[in-house]
């Protein structure tokens, strides 16, 4: 039997949210038009007859301008170096650029299998996808090369057949009845997170972080109370919005995605706080379960 790790990375936007979800079959990470909306180390397993594959969907790699985008890059770096396979996701309708050049790079210095998983294809003709193809082509050895869109594609078995060469023998890490391994709040507070970001603009969602204050769950339903930070009061309001508006769309978009996950009826009530600066302030990312830390 063969298992194995294998690490998603890439640019902010490439689509390795995506693609982790359709690979896995489940709404494991989420998603967003926004850049950086992936934190922290998100694992999803597949499992087959002869394999269990754990991939790693890790924060967009990116010039950081706070104290949490450093953790972020640092976490994608030290996830890429405890794998078996790496998976450089790109966005293929847009070319090549500096920041793919700083991720290839670090993809580089592990020594490891990469393979190049050349995504968004639909957005192009197919001739431009193979120009932008064969540019990436020539500054990198890839092991392998697949042409893909994680958004409509739903046949991933090429890929996971191939993967599977690449990896060790060895007896699954997880049970085979899970599909991630993250917990359950975490998984709470990122739906809360994925619902700021559909519904606010500009600075706003990247200042936020939420956290699961209480929770209280039996066979029919789950009450859960959520604390949302902001790093400004102006912040506060947009979140807020008139009359409460915007959050109340919040949490009704919220809780639909997490009554689908919980399987219960869930009742939810959202607190907005200010907590200036915290994405520059080491014990607050920690406390909120942002990032890479050496603790």
């Amino acid at each position: 039997m063969k298992s194995g790790f294998v690490a998603l990375a890439g640019r902010p936007n490439a689509g390795k949210s995506t693609l982790i979800n359709a690979l896995v079959k489940e709404k494991i990470a989420i998603v967003s038009a926004k850049p950086q909306t992936t934190r922290s180390e998100i694992r999803g397993i597949v499992n087959t007859d002869d394999a269990q594959i754990v991939f790693t969907d890790t924060p967009g790699i990116h010039k950081a301008r706070h104290r949490l985008e450093q953790r972020m890059n640092k976490e994608a770096a030290n996830v890429i170096q405890g794998v078996d396979v790496i998976y450089m996701v790109v966005d293929g309708s847009v070319p090549f650029g500096s920041g793919d050049q700083y991720v290839l790079q670090m993809v580089e210095n592990a020594g490891l299998p990469v393979f190049l998983i050349f995504n968004k294809i639909d957005r192009l003709k197919r001739e431009k996808v193979l120009k932008n193809l064969q540019s990436w082509q020539e500054r990198f050895d890839f092991a392998e090369i697949f042409p893909i869109s994680a958004l409509k594609q739903n046949d991933f078995s090429d890929l996971l057949e191939t993967t599977k060469k690449y990896l060790p023998d060895g007896e699954p890490f997880f049970p085979k009845d899970i599909v991630s391994d993250n917990p359950e709040n975490f998984r709470i507070a990122e739906i809360i997170r994925e619902k700021i970001l559909e519904t606010t603009e500009e600075e706003v969602p990247h200042s936020t972080a939420v956290v699961i204050e209480a929770k209280e769950c039996d066979h029919n339903s789950c009450t859960i109370q959520a604390l949302i930070l902001v790093e400004k009061s102006g912040q506060k309001g947009i979140i807020i919005g008139k009359n409460g508006a915007r959050l109340k769309r919040i949490g009704t978009l919220a809780r639909t995605d997490i009554e689908k996950l919980l399987g219960v009826h869930v009742y939810l009530t959202l607190f907005v706080r200010v907590e200036e600066e915290w994405r520059d302030r080491d014990s607050r990312i920690t406390e909120y379960g942002y990032g890479y830390t050496d603790e």
